[in-house]
């Protein structure tokens, strides 16, 4: 049978390859063909919840209007140009959007193309600067182990090297320095006793390391497909003056968490300090195209700019493209332009209240919450082809991961979704 012949479907599963999949055994797949406000319609007309928020980034809800608005008016008059030698209103527009709400120090802004380039950016950004200060041994990278930054290969070496997705690479990875997790759940007191914050352990590494360590990358309060596991701030504050002390910059990987996603508007603004630099994506746009931004303070871009060669060596050809900095922009006006916090809270008490019960059941491990963050972890693994197989019935789309089932909903879901959210996650914790 020819390509021509075959089902869209069939087509899928014998030609393209999707996410962490084995070609072999593609697993269950919908085909989608519509999508708008918290639901996806599929093929056969069956409309499901989109609890996932599409990997955590369609946070004012699939095809929002005033952020379709601005793409198509973007599209009208300037769909892309090159950044070199160019500049355009969108980017600058945005631009003047993001310093208005990050870190008052952050004032560098490098537009990219994903999430997983932001971090690329990031650390190329670090080691960059340490050899413009003379430091040209410092090229490697201190991080909290279950953390995760990315599937390009730079990104991969900062990811846990032992649970995580990429150890099949270790041995092609450049070598980085692993600490442990922040021991402290952000529920628990903070002690001052090195030997129970896990700063004890951060310092013996940094400084056996200093002469060869750029900088400190890691997810602030929430680490993501690590486990989504909520660690305590204070942490943050300690490791700022920490990375200070010996020279080491301090780099926050916030494309999960940022844009309200955690109660506040970054998970930065849990801490005292700010990050010398901060990478942005996912909800950046509303979740309607690819994009995400590296921010840095003056000290690092002004350090770049005065060493040799003096020019940051990145730029990718679709960097600050105009419909993505449009809708950007749109994503952005309609977070500040409502009381987001208020709703987050609202979805926050909700996910509280409706997965509490499943703190009983005897194969849940924990339920904990932060923001419109929910998690129902198991003690054992949870199958997301058998998740999969009961979205028809729930009328939700979960897709759990390892021992997590969870959802990030978008902010637009009301209380009479999320509690089909729920109860879905209730049920999965039941059956699975």
């Amino acid at each position: 049978m020819s390509a021509s012949d075959l089902s869209q479907l069939e087509f899928d599963q014998q030609h393209l390859w999707h996410p962490y999949t084995n070609v072999a055994k593609p697993g269950p797949t919908f085909v989608v063909k519509e999508s708008e406000g918290v639901h996806i319609t599929l093929e056969d007309g069956t409309r499901l919840i989109d609890a996932m928020s599409s990997w955590w980034c369609m946070m004012h809800g699939h095809r929002n209007p005033a952020i379709t608005s601005a793409i198509h008016d973007q599209l009208d008059r300037l769909p892309h140009v090159m950044f070199g030698g160019l500049t355009h209103d969108p980017a600058i527009d945005l631009g003047r959007k993001l310093l208005e709400i990050t870190p008052q120090s952050l004032t560098r802004i490098f537009y990219c193309d994903s999430g997983s380039v932001s971090v690329e950016v990031a650390m190329k950004m670090a080691v960059q600067y340490q050899h413009a200060k003379g430091h040209v041994g410092r090229s490697q990278f201190a991080t909290i182990r279950s953390g995760y930054h990315g599937d390009t290969w730079k990104a991969m070496s900062v990811c846990d090297p032992d649970t995580g997705m990429h150890h099949l690479f270790q041995g092609a990875l450049s070598v980085q320095h692993f600490v442990s997790r922040p021991p402290i759940p952000m529920a628990a007191p903070w002690t001052d006793d090195p030997d129970h914050n896990g700063l004890g352990e951060l310092r013996a590494v940094l400084e056996a390391n200093a002469d060869k360590i750029a900088g400190f990358i890691l997810e602030p309060v929430v680490q993501g497909t690590g486990g989504m596991y909520f660690y305590h701030p204070e942490y943050l504050n300690q490791a700022r003056a920490l990375c200070d002390e010996l020279g080491i910059l301090l780099i926050f990987d916030e494309i999960a968490t940022g844009f309200g996603r955690t109660g506040e508007l970054f998970a930065t603004d849990f801490c005292s300090v700010e990050p010398d630099i901060i990478c942005l994506g996912k909800g950046l746009t509303g979740g309607h195209i690819s994009f995400a931004c590296t921010m840095t303070n003056d000290r690092v871009a002004l350090g770049i700019g005065h060493g040799s060669p003096g020019i940051f060596m990145h730029g990718p050809t679709y960097m600050a493209n105009p419909l993505a900095c449009a809708a950007a922009k749109a994503a952005l006006d309609l977070l500040t332009g409502q009381d987001w916090r208020a709703r987050v809270a609202e979805i926050s008490v909700q996910l509280v209240q409706d997965l509490e019960p499943a703190r009983a059941l005897p194969q849940v491990r924990d339920v904990r919450v932060l923001g419109a963050i929910g998690v129902i972890e198991m003690n054992h693994v949870v199958s997301a082809d058998a998740a999969h197989a009961l979205a028809h019935e729930m009328g939700v789309f979960l897709r759990p991961f390892g021992k997590n089932i969870y959802t990030m909903p978008p902010f637009v879901t009301t209380p009479k979704q999320l509690s089909e959210i729920t109860a879905g996650m209730r049920r999965l914790a039941q059956e699975l």
